[in-house]
């Protein structure tokens, strides 16, 4: 019996990786974790009360953890900042050593009940990218950064689970692709912003979304963005 430490979550999600492959991450899963750990039924509902969902979502939030520290062990800063996404990217999908366990957490989050809490974790994934690499936007490009992350991550970690290249440079390939189409987005924006007549169209859709603001702005409130009232 192994002795119960002062992270029982923890302790739980290192023996249900061992079961994740054949069972996913479902309720037999979690009782084997149980059985293998030896930590009470009572203790373990009591930090995973949705047992195996709260346990992959730790897995994921572990998954960013590796990633950041991989990012501090790293020397970035002689790259462009585009290469400094996809080295991110990289680092978050290297962090994995079992593919299937993944695959299982793709197909769980792929419930209609789970969905919210996937996308809540890409989400976070991607801020937590746009934070270490010192994002300072604090108004609409705050979510507009995250929201086209969200999406390459998204695509790159599915063709990544169908990858089967040597060292899967063939998703390497694909992920430089996505954020050159991301590039190309930004360089319509800037020219947008810098033609006389196209600023002036969005001029009123511009100052509308200037009142939007990063979360930082109102943690207080407990709320993912915020509205400020225009000035009469």
């Amino acid at each position: 019996m192994t002795e119960i430490s002062q992270n029982p979550k923890e302790q739980l999600l290192d023996a249900a990786l061992m079961h994740v492959p054949f069972d996913g991450w479902s309720e037999t899963t979690f009782q084997a974790a149980i059985a293998d750990t030896g930590i009470d039924s009572t203790v373990a509902r009591a930090v995973c009360p949705r047992g195996s969902v709260d346990l992959a979502v730790a897995y994921h939030k572990r998954g960013d953890a590796l990633m950041i520290d991989r990012m501090n062990a790293e020397d970035l800063s002689e790259m462009k900042y585009r290469d400094k996404i996809a080295a991110m990217v990289r680092f978050r999908l290297e962090a994995v050593t079992d593919k299937e366990v993944v695959r299982r957490g793709t197909t769980l989050f792929a419930l209609p009940q789970h969905a919210s809490d996937g996308a809540k974790l890409v989400w976070g994934t991607c801020d937590a990218i746009w934070d270490a690499l010192g994002d300072t936007s604090d108004d609409v490009n705050w979510y507009t950064k995250r929201a086209t992350l969200s999406a390459v991550y998204s695509s790159t970690v599915l063709y990544w689970l169908g990858d089967t290249s040597d060292g899967h440079q063939a998703t390497w390939e694909f992920l430089d692709r996505r954020i050159d189409n991301v590039m190309q987005i930004e360089k319509v924006k800037a020219q947008v912003r810098n033609s006389p007549t196209l600023s002036k169209l969005l001029t009123g859709p511009n100052w509308l979304l200037s009142h939007v603001k990063a979360p930082s702005r109102v943690s207080k409130m407990g709320l993912p963005g915020s509205w400020t009232s225009p000035r009469r």
